[in-house]
């Protein structure tokens, strides 16, 4: 783009406001001499047209983590790459070397003793999950790259690292698709009534972007594929747009991003997988004037050329009381639950699942209140936690329990929580 800042200038926008993480889309060498010892993590980007070259040659790929990783580091705090961007859904020829190509690169950091600093992956569009995305726990991947996925995500297993994925609520809602109110897309708080239930899980959304989120965790989930973290490359919203754009408007920009970095700093992670704090990257620092396409494309930008922020409020001011018990799903026993049946559920999950039941034993932490629905609470929580971090999601217990965001460690269960910090791009 034209009048960008240059890379020290840029770096003092970022410390300016904060910001801790940054994602390049290339390599670019001055702006990575730029971030040298600034404390900041940096994700580097190997564009498009390089991944065809690099899936196909081990060589390539070892020179190229050699002239932008290995050369920068460690002064320069390179954590991850990035191997192309939306390469299923958007480049058909460079497709069939994505996988290739990330492999070649994790050897090369490997041989280079990294491979424990940097992680590879590549970031995808939601076009990758086939429609409709909701409800969630029905997602999975479009069946023309299922293949590709399989093994794209058996390198993130044996590697330990993420899942990179561009979530757009602004699309989602925009695309003509969308039967959810715009507060639902801007990432509004919205009472029980108004979010949208997924009714295979029991699970309420009271957003677009935890929805998103979700759909990749049960397309993974489809291949049999758990623990493996989201890490969402991209989400943001435009602030202008044409006169067929009515909702790419300054207001709902700053909304968006705005609840966006109260999620951020609220440290959580999805409906479907509160023990993985959803990283988001801000998309994107700067507008970009020159990029073709509609108004919409051109204005995403989070600051002016000059560093000033381009809301009207300064983004890290946003970061103040927030309401967080949104973010963190329990499992619990229902009120209207006839005891019988709730002593049946306990006994069960106490006897043939094996929970862990000795708390409520008297003399025990969790033994008061001393009442049948606190004592199921607290097994049936405390079980439906240890399976989600195994990838289970069932929270039934023959139909007595109930998903809730309400804290049950107020009756004396064990809360749930999860650390986030704040990604920007």
């Amino acid at each position: 783009m034209k009048d960008l800042p240059s890379p020290n200038d840029v770096l003092f926008i970022l410390k300016s406001h904060h910001v801790t993480h940054v994602r390049l889309y290339d390599a670019d060498h001055q702006m990575l001499n730029a971030l040298a010892n600034s404390g900041i993590e940096v994700m580097v980007g190997v564009n498009n047209v390089e991944v065809q070259r690099i899936g196909e040659n081990q060589s390539a790929a070892a020179d190229w983590i050699n002239k932008n990783v290995a050369a920068f580091l460690p002064e320069t705090n390179i954590t991850a790459i990035a191997v192309g961007s939306e390469v299923l859904t958007t480049n058909q020829p460079a497709a069939p070397h994505l996988v290739p190509a990330m492999n070649f690169l994790y050897h090369a950091l490997r041989t280079a003793h990294l491979n424990l600093k940097v992680k590879v992956s590549s970031p995808h569009s939601m076009d990758i999950i086939a429609p409709p995305h909701f409800p969630p726990s029905t997602a999975t991947f479009n069946p023309k790259i299922t293949t590709t996925m399989y093994l794209y995500l058996q390198f993130l297993k044996n590697t330990e690292s993420f899942f990179m994925l561009n979530a757009h609520p602004y699309y989602g809602h925009t695309t003509g698709n969308a039967t959810s109110s715009i507060d639902y897309a801007l990432l509004k708080p919205l009472a029980l009534s108004k979010q949208v239930l997924d009714s295979n899980t029991g699970l309420h959304y009271s957003s677009m972007f935890d929805a998103m989120v979700d759909a990749a965790y049960y397309s993974m989930g489809a291949l049999n594929f758990s623990g493996i973290p989201v890490v969402v490359t991209e989400s943001g919203w435009p602030s202008i747009g044409g006169a067929n754009e009515p909702d790419a408007t300054m207001e709902n920009a700053e909304t968006y991003v705005t609840n966006l970095i109260h999620r951020v700093f609220d440290k959580c992670g999805s409906p479907r997988q509160p023990q993985f704090p959803t990283s988001t990257y801000i998309y994107e620092m700067f507008n970009e004037g020159m990029r073709p396409g509609p108004l919409s494309k051109k204005n995403w930008g989070l600051f002016h050329t000059n560093g000033t922020a381009m809301y009207s409020q300064d983004l890290i001011m946003v970061k103040g009381n927030w309401n967080s018990s949104d973010c963190v799903v329990f499992c619990v026993a229902k009120e209207d639950t006839k005891e019988s049946d709730l002593e049946a559920a306990l006994n069960w999950a106490c006897g043939i699942e094996n929970a862990s039941c000795g708390a409520i034993q008297k003399g025990q932490p969790c033994y008061k209140p001393n009442n049948l629905h606190s004592h199921a609470s607290y097994v049936f929580n405390d079980y439906y936690q240890r399976m989600l971090s195994s990838g289970g999601t069932s929270c039934d217990f023959w139909g007595t329990a109930i998903i809730t965001t309400k804290d049950p460690s107020k009756i004396s269960a064990k809360g749930f929580l999860i650390s986030l910090i704040f990604h920007i791009e």
